[in-house]
């Protein structure tokens, strides 16, 4: 039978398993694949693996129960492997790899933040700063058959709001930064123009979360603030 892989930890992690049940109907059993330093939590795979609730809870919850006691790297829903020996030969073969980062994210939480704010308000800061973008909306709307005055503006705000989004982007990262290990940004969406996330310190997640709430604060109502976590250190494993 194919093996379900839930994550990594070292060696001499406590692996409080107790009460915990992995995927499934009925719950598989959790069982440790052991390779020298590194331990891999695992259980049977279902025949038809999809992405359930029922078992996307499980799975957080094996990572939950492992991380309240140390260092794990996560493993993403779905992986499996061929069978226990098979992932038994992986951790021999990135034993290095997954030691130093096991190393790195000890003590750490992931903390992922997402910031949008209010197109009215960005189009209306673009017009109050660009004299060109005023000149621009007066003209085309004292003459809507200004075709290429129209196209011009839009280009004009698309790229004024994307380089004011990115700048604020920038700045926002750069500004917490320092309450963290390190950080992983991620590609903007249509609906948030900043999408990044963060290792925190087991110990400066309250400071971390007040530096956010700050940010917050300082930038007004305009913008919303999205914090989520703790997490799995997903975005850096």
């Amino acid at each position: 039978m194919s093996t379900y892989i839930y994550a990594v930890t070292a060696g001499d992690h406590p692996l409080r398993l107790d009460g915990v049940h992995g995927i499934g109907d009925p719950a598989a059993e959790l069982r440790t694949v052991s390779s020298g330093s590194l331990n891999a939590v695992v259980s049977d795979a279902p025949a038809q693996l999809r992405a359930k609730r029922r078992d996307l809870v499980a799975h957080q919850g094996v990572l939950e129960r492992l991380m309240a006691d140390g260092a794990a790297l996560p493993m993403r829903f779905g992986l499996v492997g061929p069978d226990d020996e098979q992932v038994r030969a992986a951790l021999e073969e990135h034993r290095e790899a997954y030691t130093d980062r096991l190393k790195e994210l000890d003590g750490c939480l992931e903390y992922h933040l997402k910031v949008s704010r209010d197109q009215d308000d960005l189009l209306r800061e673009v017009l109050d700063e660009s004299g060109e973008a005023r000149r621009l909306n007066a003209v085309t709307r004292q003459n809507p058959a200004a075709h290429e005055e129209k196209m011009a503006l839009g280009e004009l705000i698309s790229h004024e709001i994307q380089a004011r989004q990115a700048d604020e982007g920038r700045d926002m990262v750069a500004r917490l930064t320092p309450a963290a290990v390190r950080t992983a940004v991620g590609e903007p969406s249509q609906s948030h123009f900043l999408n990044v996330s963060f290792l925190v310190k087991r110990e400066k997640a309250a400071a971390f979360s007040q530096a956010v709430h700050e940010e917050a604060e300082r930038r007004g109502e305009a913008y919303t603030v999205s914090l989520h976590g703790p997490l799995p250190p997903y975005s850096f494993v």
